[in-house]
């Protein structure tokens, strides 16, 4: 597993930008993003190309949906500082990694990405036939290699996608991490060791090549990333020549599996937009009170008297998710005696709900009424995430043999 200790730290996660957002991103991506922050070093960053690969013919949307998205991610507690927030395409490196990984990506590795005839499948009012849809998953792959992310945190429906990114990483590095005199100058870095650590490393290296010790490789690996002794560039040679490989300059990410969000919609289903079933960040409370009001329920209660099953009715589903255990028994026992009715067993998912977004929606307001600091901070954010781009893409650069000085 080519990747070091501080890698492993970083984290890489974007969404494409659709406007503002719902409680399902907030329950299924942005608190998971929000704990993410305190433990790992994150970057966020907006996916506008991405939104090209389906919108490409209302491309015009974009640019506003950017920054109401931001507002969102900004309200709901993403902090930055702490978390680095970017706009994907303000750092063409991404753009540069793509077309260079696309040279030696075979076409079916792309062909047989789940999503790509799903997607399309699902789609199938829109034109999809085209090479920036086909490329999406290996243009994923670049927004997460350019950054040498160690997590990418996914559903699993998207673990085929950083499996894809591991494989494009595998790839690379065996195609061109063979540098003339590969061995001598690891010998050479390992000398800058000293005696004791370049001992210990070797007979480490030993134990896994020869053996497959797993925990020696580990070992190996932190010992080489708390040499102070060593450049970066040796550092990574030693990790490749460790796995009996060659240099590693795209490490392989892993995926960080996320629990599936259990946020419904106002219907029962998966809160989503093309559902209609939403509600909004910036929902006005009147506006959140009324769509929970006029939820459907149990189909079976049809009088005040009529008993009711918890499992078959949305507003259940919404109570799982907002409701203590104490809250939970008595709409349990009333529904099925039909002792409360509909209307008062969704009195405290409202109050629930407006309770979770008012602190949300005034942090929100105070966005919206200052952009220029929500634009001072997407800048700060590229030219922090650029800086880390260029210093990957020196690297590809030379490897591949592209350097003209």
């Amino acid at each position: 597993m080519p990747t070091t200790t501080a890698q492993n730290q970083r984290v890489l996660s974007g969404m494409r930008p659709t406007g503002q957002l719902h409680l399902g991103h907030y329950h299924g991506v942005l608190k998971n993003w929000i704990e993410l922050q305190h433990t790992h070093e994150c970057y966020f960053f907006v996916a506008d190309w991405h939104a090209l690969t389906t919108e490409y013919d209302h491309s015009e949307k974009i640019a506003a949906h950017v920054t109401d998205m931001v507002i969102d991610w900004l309200a709901a507690g993403v902090t930055p500082g702490t978390a680095t927030l970017f706009i994907q395409s303000r750092v063409p490196e991404h753009a540069e990694l793509h077309l260079l990984l696309s040279m030696m990506t075979p076409l079916g590795w792309l062909e047989r990405v789940p999503s790509y005839k799903d997607q399309q499948e699902k789609l199938k009012e829109k034109d999809l036939a085209t090479y920036g849809f086909l490329g999406y998953p290996l243009l994923q792959a670049a927004d997460i290699l350019v950054y040498k992310a160690g997590n990418v945190p996914v559903g699993e429906d998207q673990v085929a996608h950083v499996e894809l990114t591991r494989e494009v990483a595998r790839r690379f590095n065996h195609l061109y991490g063979k540098e003339q005199g590969f061995e001598e100058k690891a010998s050479q870095a390992i000398a800058k060791m000293g005696k004791k650590n370049g001992k210990l490393y070797k007979n480490l290296r030993k134990e896994y090549l020869e053996k497959g010790d797993m925990e020696s490789l580990s070992v190996a690996q932190a010992l080489l990333e708390s040499q102070q002794n060593i450049s970066l560039g040796d550092r990574e040679r030693l990790f490749g020549f460790l796995e009996g490989t060659g240099k590693i300059i795209l490490p392989e990410p892993q995926a960080l599996l996320t629990q599936a969000s259990k946020m419904p919609g106002l219907d029962g289903q998966k809160m989503s937009k093309s559902y209609g079933n939403t509600i909004s960040l910036r929902e006005d409370p009147k506006q959140v009170e009324t769509k929970l009001r006029t939820m459907p329920t149990d189909p079976a209660r049809v009088r005040l008297t009529d008993p009711g099953d918890p499992a078959k009715c949305p507003v259940w589903q919404l109570h799982e998710v907002y409701s203590d255990s104490d809250v939970q028994d008595w709409v349990r026992k009333g529904c099925t005696t039909a002792g409360i009715g509909c209307v008062e067993c969704k009195q405290p998912v409202i109050e629930a709900v407006q309770k979770e977004l008012k602190p949300i929606q005034e942090r929100a307001r105070e966005y919206e009424q200052d952009l220029n600091t929500v634009q001072n901070i997407i800048n700060d954010g590229c030219e922090q995430a650029r800086d880390i781009a260029r210093d990957t893409l020196e690297d590809v650069r030379k490897a591949v043999g592209l350097i003209y000085r």
